[in-house]
């Protein structure tokens, strides 16, 4: 049995599909954790025997903190309006698209910050000059390194809100760390982030665009954070560790003996 988080890597290779086709083979039945994951699955082996379950939430990273004490243990000042994006920094994740949503002027005029942690799986250069291009740096806190795990709480505890600009995805594991922190996400309409956090409720739903970023950020903010925090309580329900225990067990039990 297999837990299938991506069926293709997100950067194509030669011979991704081949080797892929030959691994999927060998399994009896698969769990995924998104429809996205569920349909490319499918489109290599129609008759898979396959459960859907979502990601467990991250529960290791300890408790959430005050959103005043995170903000001054990592050196961000105490008021103001905070974005986070976090995670590895690779072209699929669309940061450059955020990037160019913070140029609008009227994130500069309603005082929004966005808080980037996380390293660089590519070319740093290429942001670091949009930046400048775009005279955005100081709207940014950029903590482009490796976060050790006991920091890791900090970072969605400073955050008003966590942001997925992505250009195309599958499933995020930043989503289930959000729900754990209970913080808003504020998602593009791009595989099975939609699906994850539906629109309104757990968070926003945009366009993989800099407009519609902008649009979104500017909306969260009118409605605010705690509008989303009911919705997004019961969402969090789904995401726990006994359903993925429930729905592997199942699996087993309708294999054949």
């Amino acid at each position: 049995m297999a837990i299938a988080d991506n069926v293709l890597p997100h950067e194509k290779r030669p011979g991704d599909r081949a080797l892929t086709r030959f691994f999927l083979r060998s399994c009896d039945a698969f769990v995924t954790m998104s429809e996205q994951v569920m349909q490319d699955l499918h489109g290599f082996l129609p008759g898979a025997s396959v459960r859907l379950v979502r990601h467990p939430l991250y529960d290791n990273f300890g408790e959430a903190v005050a959103a005043s004490a995170a903000r001054s243990i990592l050196g961000i000042e105490p008021e103001g309006k905070i974005l986070l994006f976090f995670g590895f920094i690779r072209r699929y994740k669309g940061l450059d698209l955020l990037l160019e949503a913070m140029g609008d002027p009227r994130i500069r005029e309603a005082g929004i910050r966005l808080l980037i942690a996380g390293e660089f799986y590519e070319s740093e250069k290429v942001y670091q000059e949009q930046i400048d291009r775009l005279g955005i740096r100081q709207l940014l806190i950029l903590h482009t390194g490796f976060i050790p795990d006991d920091q890791v709480k900090y970072y969605l505890s400073a955050a008003d809100v966590v942001i997925q600009p992505y250009r195309h995805a599958t499933q995020s594991g930043v989503t289930p760390l959000a729900y754990q922190f209970e913080k808003p996400m504020i998602v593009t309409d791009v595989g099975g982030l939609p699906a994850m956090v539906p629109d309104g409720k757990a968070g926003l739903v945009v366009q993989p665009d800099p407009k519609a970023l902008a649009n979104g950020i500017l909306r969260f903010y009118e409605l605010g954070e705690h509008y989303f925090i009911p919705h997004l309580r019961v969402e969090k329900e789904k995401y726990s560790w006994a359903n993925l225990v429930h729905t592997i067990s199942a699996l087993a039990d309708d294999l054949p003996k």
